[in-house]
């Protein structure tokens, strides 16, 4: 069974740098050929998809975000990372790690960007 566990600080002040971590485990993901999704949902609102990792580790952010994120994965670890810059608090929300292409199955990081 495959289980995704992300972590984060949980408190970030505005302009600050966000890192994010989601372990993986019951899966190799460096000889699975999955891609490998951020998700995050702000309160009150629906799922926002941030971007993925390819199976041969390439990122691809959604635009509104692509100045100031990066994603990356270590396949030895079966981890994949999440980092944001300039951290704003309409980036407050919950996040997720998901396998691209479905809904997110762990619970999630709760990140609120305040001062």
């Amino acid at each position: 069974q495959v289980r995704l566990q992300e972590s984060g600080p949980g408190l970030v002040e505005p302009s600050q740098t966000l890192s994010l971590t989601c372990t993986i485990s019951g899966l190799a993901i460096g000889i699975s050929h999955y891609a490998w999704s951020w998700i995050r949902q702000p309160p009150g609102k629906g799922l926002e998809w941030m971007g993925v990792s390819t199976y041969d580790g390439t990122a691809y952010i959604t635009p509104s975000l692509e100045s100031r994120t990066a994603i990356s994965r270590d396949n030895a670890k079966s981890t994949l990372y999440l980092q944001m810059n300039s951290l704003k608090p309409e980036d407050t929300g919950v996040y997720f790690c998901a396998k691209h292409g479905s809904a997110p199955t762990g619970q999630g990081t709760q990140v609120t960007v305040s001062s």
